[in-house]
């Protein structure tokens, strides 16, 4: 997918590939965005594994600032949205929503029925994100993530969230 997106601060965007060239800026975002972030070696798995994998840029420039990614794997009848990240000086600027909409026009375009994921109990931005997405909460994954930035120690639970492609 390599359309060229618009927003509506006329920040021009594109959607490209992951690729191994681009995983150190990827673990740089990663690692300034969350507490326990996936390493190198999570991200290149999923390369690897052939997982759909999507860089978000600001402009058309080889090299283009990163903006956000997302990482997805297709099941049967449905997408298991694994990570989705918009650099932090780019968040509350609709990011996340252009990466969703991409997200669920590639699924329905694999036949995928559902689109699932879960998020940390905690992260609420990003509940609130998802929800007024059309996300719903439909179940919890006790224990599921490491606990820690929260002043948690132990495990944090998962909400499972599902939207109907």
């Amino acid at each position: 997918m390599n359309a060229v997106l618009q927003s509506v601060h006329a920040l021009e965007a594109q959607l490209e590939a992951m690729t191994p060239a681009r995983l150190d800026a990827v673990v740089q975002m990663e690692q300034s965005a969350y507490d326990h972030p996936w390493t190198k070696g999570n991200f290149t798995d999923s390369l690897k594994s052939g997982y759909q994998a999507l860089l978000l840029t600001g402009g058309t420039a080889p090299g283009a600032e990163l903006l956000g990614y997302f990482v997805a794997m297709k099941g049967v009848d449905e997408v298991h949205l694994l990570n989705i990240t918009v650099a932090p000086v780019h968040q509350r600027q609709g990011w996340a929503r252009v990466m969703l909409d991409a997200l669920a026009i590639w699924a329905r375009g694999q036949g995928a029925q559902w689109l699932w994921l879960e998020v940390r109990v905690s992260n609420t931005r990003a509940r609130d994100v998802y929800q007024r997405y059309g996300f719903r909460e439909v179940g919890l994954r006790r224990n599921y993530y490491p606990a820690g930035g929260t002043g948690l120690s132990g495990r944090e639970n998962a909400v499972v969230m599902s939207f109907a492609l």
